[in-house]
């Protein structure tokens, strides 16, 4: 499998879960991460936050959405 490598900081706990876990299934602990990942993403399901910027953009029509939003905002200070 050719990848990107990177490094990532763990606190010491969970580095050593991460190791006694590889060793019980006879797994590097590489695979292990990426196993994580893959279930992460799974159960994300379609509904990731790009897929609903995507199928969201443009819906807004009435002007400025960030003016609206900080008018509205006001609002709920004032009351």
């Amino acid at each position: 499998m050719r990848g990107k490598r990177t490094i990532i900081t763990l606190p010491e706990e969970d580095k050593i879960w991460l190791e006694s876990y590889s060793k019980a299934y006879q797994v590097s602990v590489a695979e292990a991460i990426r196993q994580g990942i893959r279930q992460l993403k799974e159960s994300m399901g379609t509904d990731t936050y790009n897929t609903l910027i995507k199928n969201t953009r443009g819906v807004w029509k009435k002007g400025d959405g960030l003016g609206y939003q900080e008018k509205i905002r006001l609002e709920w200070e004032l009351r």
